[in-house]
């Protein structure tokens, strides 16, 4: 990762800085095209539409803003994704987490070993339901990282080592973060107001021009397959297409997403929910945006 990209992210702790190089190897060294145009290198899923938390920086809090629907993926649409990530070679990550708690999803394992087939497989989850088992069976289903966020105190770190150890699986398998801190150290995060969505901690100010990248690397693929631009649409306001219905790869090249992605490459933040968000998108598809640059002949 690039110092400047560094200074973008202002007051960050250390391991957000750790993950930030991590994603930065995942992302923005997996620039690859189809047919003369970048794919996206990191993939979110949203499994399910429920948490068994609700954490005050977190849109479920509020279930006028972000409600337990309790409505999941099902393999039929995992099984489409990965024939296609296929067809188009696809080399970036695909993360389960989104709107929800992935491992309340109960089809877990075999969504993992299908989407193994064609991709990096990540898995972020608040960890209340793991067991030894549990862990070693998503290594054994070819997840390739555990996410585990710890919220409620520094003894769930030797928790954690002690299942991790138990579980028999390679040290470097799991990554712990640290989340139980109180609002004035941001609760461990690079707080963001999900596109308005959340009001807490001292947060940045939303900015009619800010340049993001989001929408040149990434998307989030909801429950029932629509897509969306970011994991920040919590009120799912901006549809860019569906996967069950067409392709993801003809949505990616879309009119709806060229749209918001030339509109961001050239910091104008104009269109819902853009206008309304405040997280730093420049972090991270320094490569992705500049080839994007190009096709649409902006000016850097």
């Amino acid at each position: 990762m690039t110092i400047q990209a560094y200074k973008r992210t202002k007051k960050i702790n250390k391991q957000i800085k750790i993950n930030i190089e991590r994603r930065t190897v995942i992302v923005d060294d997996q620039l690859v095209y189809f047919k003369d145009v970048p794919i996206p290198s990191w993939i979110e899923l949203s499994l399910i539409d429920v948490c068994n938390r609700k954490c005050v920086f977190c849109p479920k809090s509020d279930p006028s803003v972000a409600p337990d629907t309790h409505q999941k993926m099902n393999m039929k649409l995992i099984d489409k994704l990965t024939e296609e990530l296929k067809r188009i070679k696809y080399k970036g990550s695909v993360v389960l987490c989104g709107y929800g708690e992935p491992m309340l999803h109960k089809d877990i394992y075999s969504i993992c070993k299908k989407l193994a087939e064609a991709s990096f497989v990540e898995i972020v989850t608040n960890g209340d339901t793991l067991t030894k088992e549990q862990i070693k069976k998503l290594y054994d289903s070819n997840v390739n990282k555990l996410l585990i966020s710890l919220y409620d105190g520094p003894e769930q770190v030797s928790k954690f080592k002690k299942m991790v150890d138990s579980a028999q699986v390679p040290e470097d398998f799991v990554i712990l973060r640290n989340r139980w801190f109180d609002e004035k150290e941001d609760y461990g995060l690079k707080l963001t107001n999900r596109a308005g969505t959340i009001k807490v901690g001292k947060q940045d100010n939303v900015k009619t021009f800010s340049h993001c990248f989001y929408p040149s690397y990434s998307v989030l693929i909801d429950w029932n397959g629509d897509v969306f631009l970011c994991s920040q649409d919590w009120q799912r306001r901006r549809t860019m297409g569906n996967i069950m219905l067409e392709d993801l790869f003809e949505i990616w090249i879309g009119k709806m997403i060229s749209k918001y992605r030339k509109n961001l490459l050239n910091g104008k933040r104009c269109n819902s929910p853009c206008t309304e968000c405040n997280a730093e998108g420049t972090v991270l598809g320094h490569k992705h945006a500049d080839a994007w640059r190009k096709i649409y002949q902006l000016e850097k």
